[in-house]
């Protein structure tokens, strides 16, 4: 059994599809019937998965694997979260502006006054935009758009984003005391 080093979730597989161990995969690289093209996958629990097939369906892909050959083999997979090394990720396809998810995971993020709003501690899509999630040392997470208007700039090698706290809604650029809603304490 193998353990990767540094996982990137690639798919997770769901129900069976057929007699003959196909399952549907929810994929999620950019092109879903290119999940095999990047190598072997692996389970958590050190299994290793090689797609012989792959079509798109609906809203996945239907995939069948080598040693998954009847309905029951397949079923059995059902819920199973596959992974592949980040070093098997081909960075040279990627244009000057697109990043893998996994890379802006611990970057820090701050404002151009270098004000530190947290840590990028995860990527959401829940289906209107790319949400990023940070964390910092006793603050609750809170989410930002991933849009141009509230994260700058992203620099991979200094471990920063640059955000625009109004923008990223981290703050408000009106005082405190103009804010219609707020209770006024004398």
């Amino acid at each position: 059994m193998m353990k990767l080093e540094n996982p990137i979730l690639m798919a997770t597989i769901g129900a069976a599809q057929g007699l003959r161990g196909e399952v549907r995969v929810k994929s999620f690289t950019d092109d879903p019937t290119a999940l095999g093209d990047y190598g072997n996958l692996h389970s958590a629990d050190g299994r290793v998965f090689e797609v012989l097939e792959i079509r798109e369906a609906k809203n996945v892909v239907v995939v069948r694997f080598r040693g998954v050959n009847d309905r029951n083999a397949a079923e059995a997979l059902n819920g199973l979260d596959l992974f592949m090394e980040r070093d098997n990720l081909p960075d040279d396809d990627l244009d000057e502006d697109e990043f893998f998810y996994a890379d802006l995971e611990g970057l820090e993020a701050v404002d151009g006054n270098g004000t530190s709003y947290g840590k990028v501690s995860g990527v959401f899509d829940f289906g209107a935009g790319d949400l990023l999630e940070l964390k910092g040392p006793g603050r609750r997470p809170v989410l930002i758009p991933f849009t141009e208007w509230s994260v700058l700039e992203i620099d991979l090698e200094g471990g920063r984003l640059l955000v625009d706290p109004v923008a990223a809604g981290l703050s408000d650029e009106k005082d405190q005391d103009q804010n219609p809603f707020s209770a006024k304490r004398k």
